[in-house]
């Protein structure tokens, strides 16, 4: 039953864009899922509408405290700063490399492939990002192209915000 099963949404403290948080987090609960935000520390988190600060959320439960067993998927937000100091916490890095290897599907999008590359799980695997990420992702042995939303196995990416409606048609579709 669809109701039953959580779905994780990893961020860091602050740096998260809004949008790549918030509509993905209204679809999956429209669908019928329940979004659960997980971060290194507990308290709230910061959102961005790029550069300026936007509303805060509240953290749902640590991410060293998380299983993975018990989320259909994991969500990974963008915005510069957020993946950026996601990448140096190895609880973090650990539960999304845990992720990947269950099978269970993963969206990143704009720069959250940056934790991807921390996790070492990009490599032999066709991904998008924001476009400054590129020569990251392939230094870490992806195959990175520029569309709108790319499945390679369990992983989903997409480039931007102006990509969310198929970026979460196709996280519904991989956990549905």
């Amino acid at each position: 039953m669809a109701n039953s099963k959580k779905i994780a949404f990893l961020v860091a403290s602050e740096g998260i864009e809004r949008v790549e948080l918030t509509d993905p987090w209204q679809a999956v609960s429209d669908a019928g899922y329940q979004p659960v935000l997980l971060s290194p520390e507990t308290g709230e988190v910061q959102t961005f509408d790029h550069l300026t600060a936007a509303d805060k959320k509240p953290v749902d439960q640590a991410v060293a405290d998380a299983a993975v067993d018990d989320f259909a998927a994991l969500v990974l937000p963008g915005g510069v700063a957020n993946p950026d100091a996601l990448r140096q916490d190895e609880k973090a890095v650990a539960f999304v490399k845990s992720f990947i290897e269950s099978g269970k599907p993963v969206a990143a999008i704009c720069h959250a492939p940056w934790t991807l590359v921390e996790a070492d799980v990009v490599r032999g695997k066709r991904l998008t990002s924001w476009p400054s990420l590129q020569t990251d992702l392939r230094n870490a042995g992806a195959e990175w192209v520029d569309e709108t939303v790319v499945t390679d196995g369990n992983l989903i990416t997409s480039r931007k915000p102006d990509d969310l409606p198929a970026f979460t048609k196709t996280l519904l579709e991989a956990v549905g």
